[in-house]
């Protein structure tokens, strides 16, 4: 049985304990809303352009089959999450594919770099300094995104890669880390910005978590900022205050 990581968020974050820290992507590393808003401009300009909302409602429902099949357990997403829209559009999954990969992978990237959250390259060198491998785990491809933000982790898994192929809360990804890295689950740690996915796949995989919220979570442990206390150790460097609460 995997060890439940919830009684660790009782106490002190102690960064001695801590050998990986494993970051999500999208909503964790740069702010996402601010993201849709500059995207929001361009399909509304390609709206206007075309006269179609065609774009629109398909990288809508996109996004509406791909969260449902999250909640699927050995859902076969490769492929579902382009047939399902397809079908539901009267077109095919190859152009469902082509329309995802321009308007969700290439056109965000210029804009990646404006919305990245504070602190966060300070945490990975700060991270770095202190010995700890710093690894990306993301249901979405990655590499380009973390080059965009100027930022650098070593093993990058996603959802969509080889061996792989499966959504959060699925521990697959964040498995395949532990292997590649040697590093025990109890000493890694996932950082994210959702309980039900984040959260839920560290727990599987035997890790503990530590998420991005407004709010508090009864079995998680959250922060609001990257200059939040739980990191000034890190940001201060090794001669820092010291281990902190969570928020």
């Amino acid at each position: 049985m995997k060890p439940d990581p919830a009684p660790a968020l009782a106490g002190l974050l102690d960064w001695s304990t801590i050998d990986l820290v494993v970051f999500d992507v999208d909503g964790t590393l740069y702010d996402q809303r601010q993201l849709r808003v500059g995207m929001l401009r361009q399909l509304i300009s390609n709206t206007w352009q075309t006269r179609s909302l065609d774009t629109l409602l398909i990288l809508r429902t996109f996004r509406r089959v791909r969260e449902a099949l999250g909640e699927q357990a050995g859902a076969d997403f490769m492929a579902l999450q382009y047939a399902q829209t397809a079908s539901r559009h009267g077109t095919t999954p190859g152009a469902v594919r082509a329309l995802t990969d321009e308007w969700m992978e290439q056109r965000p990237l210029p804009l990646l770099a404006a919305c990245r959250y504070a602190q966060v390259t300070e945490l990975f060198a700060g991270l770095r300094a202190a010995g700890k491998r710093v690894a990306a785990f993301s249901d979405y491809p990655a590499v380009a995104k973390l080059a965009a933000l100027g930022l650098a982790a070593d093993p990058v898994v996603c959802a969509t890669d080889a061996g792989i192929e499966r959504l959060k809360p699925d521990p697959t990804g964040l498995l395949a880390i532990l292997r590649q890295t040697g590093v025990a689950p109890g000493r890694a740690l996932m950082i994210g910005d959702r309980f039900d996915r984040d959260g839920a796949a560290a727990g599987r995989a035997g890790m503990r978590a530590l998420i991005r919220s407004g709010r508090p979570h009864a079995q998680w442990a959250t922060f609001q900022a990257y200059d939040d206390p739980v990191f000034r150790p890190l940001l201060v460097g090794r001669g820092g205050p010291g281990p902190r609460l969570f928020s």
